[in-house]
């Protein structure tokens, strides 16, 4: 996987539009600016730098700006004294004698910063090079609007022109303005080679775009309302003005492509559940922190809502852990002289890879912008291959080496609830989960431990005798009762697979549990009192390959699902009724043992993931199979 961004994205705080105005004079023209500040706190005494490949002369007859440095495609350029930029406020200003007339959208300002008066350095996003034509022509195809998910409520009539860019009325506040500056950073990572749905410089032909707030709208619902000379966007908070947003640049993006804008009507849309998850294992294979980053940027497109981050397993560590570096300089390193052997894909050469807490923080600070949350997982009590490689004192030195191994093979891969080491390294894993996550749970794994586990281990024989408990079940019970306290008095609640739930299991009180194998499990976790997100293998397990085929690639151990078959999945239909209340919500899974690659990735992935992502936003009354294949050529991939 090699990096889309050089950094994970930064909060919006500062927004840079041009527009190129051509002059009777010169037939370069001008490049007119607006920066505008979209922070909590005024600035002033700043400076901006910009690149353009149309650079300015050293004389280029500035209008409102000083020029105080211009190297090749390099510049630098101050405000008079004393302008003073308040939050929500424009600094306009305009360059002349520049190198030539644009030809093309791509030959405006390509990157900006600016630099405070204390020395500060802010990234600037950056917004399309505009000209007077922009919005112009007329729209053609059949009244097909291109959303995905498809939204609860649309009565729309096409337009027949093309919508031009979106740009804020006045009066709209530096929380809408820093939105909308949001979106068109999103849309710009997310499809670099087309012009971006937003701008904040208005043009004729432009379509206004006026904010309202409706406390009675749920969190994440918004209400679109397309009129004569303007669009209404309505939502309670940022979230539902968030998702109104996405859904407004899918539709200018899509208008662009064929599809059709809406004239008149409106959109009154809003989540079917509220846990619209997608898991990445980055324990098998290693994504780097700007692939997570890209991943991310593509859930919120898709209006999914939890990023569930899977970082151990018997492969890898993949979390930095204070007091034991270990966990990460041996754990997270596989090779033919390494303590952890080279696995699928790895041939001769070594593999590695780790997430720092800085990478933590910001990846985490990312998702909050975009309104995801991140649920990490640590795979415990099985699945612990890595971290006994890395701590051999984890281990009872009293167990016969090969006593028992899990299905993929792994012997002996279970954390020992026994030794005394286990509960202090866990302790120092969950304070740090506590300290880098704000999500209320924190996932713990307990999937496919062993049935063997711990029998032929005497300090583990000893444990359960002590218990009064005999085997695997029964004291896995006891390991997760145990997890479930400490992760209490770290103030976060436990997540699990739903193996969690066997035998004993823990305090159903505040406990979720991902139902990945038959449905039937589901409803009676249900039953039982868990709260339960579905993630079918058969349906949702995007890592299992699209067919049959024999050349097709992919796992095959729960089936092939084929595109139709992971959209026709409907989860309401393997609960009963009266338990539908602990239903949360839907979640797929991309499991990477077999994925090599980025186009290996993204033939797996997409556009299921679109699929389910339509599941759990859209009423199953308002999905529509013939419709949906018609969209999917606009989703985005990694």
């Amino acid at each position: 996987m090699t990096d889309r961004y050089a950094t994970v994205p930064e909060a919006t705080r500062f927004h840079l539009d041009c527009r190129w105005q051509p002059a009777d004079a010169d037939p370069a023209g001008r490049l007119l600016f607006e920066l505008w500040n979209l922070g909590a706190t005024p600035v002033e005494s700043f400076r901006l730098a910009f690149t353009t490949l149309r650079f300015a002369g050293h004389d280029p007859a500035a209008d409102n700006a000083r020029l105080l440095d211009r190297r090749g495609y390099f510049h630098e350029v101050a405000p008079p004294d004393g302008l003073r930029l308040a939050p929500g406020d424009v600094w306009r200003f305009s360059l002349g004698d520049i190198a030539g007339a644009p030809q093309h959208r791509g030959e405006g300002i390509v990157s900006a910063y600016m630099t405070l008066a204390d020395g500060a350095r802010w990234p600037v996003t950056v917004g399309d090079l505009r000209h007077e034509a922009s919005g112009q022509g007329a729209a053609a195809g059949p009244a097909v609007y291109a959303l995905t998910p498809w939204p609860a409520e649309a009565e729309l009539t096409p337009s027949d022109r093309l919508p031009g860019y979106l740009v804020p009325a006045d009066g709209a506040t530096a929380d809408e303005l820093s939105a909308v500056s949001t979106m068109t950073a999103l849309f710009r990572r997310l499809f670099p080679l087309e012009p971006v749905p937003f701008s904040l410089m208005a043009l004729p032909g432009d379509r206004l775009l006026r904010f309202a707030s409706d406390a009675a709208l749920g969190r994440e619902a918004y209400r679109l309302d397309f009129r004569d000379d303007d669009v209404l966007l309505t939502a309670a908070g940022p979230a539902g003005r968030q998702y109104g947003l996405t859904a407004l640049g899918q539709l200018s993006r899509g208008a662009r492509a064929g599809c059709r804008f809406p004239a008149h009507g409106h959109i009154a849309d809003a989540a079917r559940f509220a846990w619209r998850g997608c898991h990445l294992d980055t324990a098998r294979r290693f994504f780097s922190v700007a692939d997570v980053a890209r991943f991310l940027d593509i859930l919120a497109y898709l209006r999914l809502n939890i990023f569930h981050w899977h970082l151990s397993d018997d492969e890898a560590w993949r979390l930095e852990i204070r007091g034991y570096p270990e966990l990460t300089s041996i754990g997270s390193q596989r090779g033919p002289e390494a303590a952890l052997p080279p696995q699928l894909g790895d041939g001769h050469h070594s593999s590695g890879g780790f997430y720092s807490h800085a990478d933590v923080r910001a990846l985490v600070a990312q998702a909050a912008r975009l309104n995801i949350g991140i649920v990490p997982e640590i795979d415990i009590p099985g699945h612990g291959t890595a971290a006994l490689a890395a701590l051999p004192a984890l281990a009872d030195p009293d167990e016969p080496a090969g006593a028992y191994a899990s299905v993929q093979g792994f012997a002996n891969n279970a954390l020992n609830p026994a030794v005394g080491l286990t509960w202090t390294v866990l302790g120092a894993v969950f304070d740090d989960l506590a300290e880098l996550f704000p999500s209320p749970y924190l996932h713990v794994g307990g999937d496919e431990v062993a049935e063997g586990a711990w029998l032929f281990s005497p300090l583990a024989r000893r444990l359960m005798a002590d218990l009064g408990v005999d085997g695997a079940e029964a004291l896995q019970s006891h390991f997760m009762r145990k997890v479930q306290a400490m992760l209490g008095q770290r103030g976060r609640k436990l997540a699990g697979w739903n193996e969690v739930g066997n035998g004993d299991g823990v305090e159903t009180e505040g406990t979720l549990l991902t139902v990945w194998q038959k449905a039937a499990i589901g409803a009676g976790l249900a039953r039982r009192g868990y709260d339960i997100v579905m993630a079918p293998a058969e349906a949702y397990y995007l890592d299992m390959a699209r067919s049959s085929d024999w050349d097709e690639a992919g796992m095959s151990w729960a089936g092939a699902t084929s595109l139709e078959a992971a959209y026709a999945y409907e989860v309401g239909d393997d609960i009963p009724a009266d338990l539908l209340p602990k239903l949360k919500g839907i979640q797929a899974c991309i499991w990477t043992e077999l994925i090599a690659s980025r186009a290996h990735f993204n033939h797996l992935v997409f556009p299921r993931l679109a699929a389910v992502a339509e599941a759990g936003w859209t009423p199953t009354a308002r999905k529509d199979w013939s419709r949906f294949q018609g969209l999917v050529r606009f989703c985005p991939t990694l």
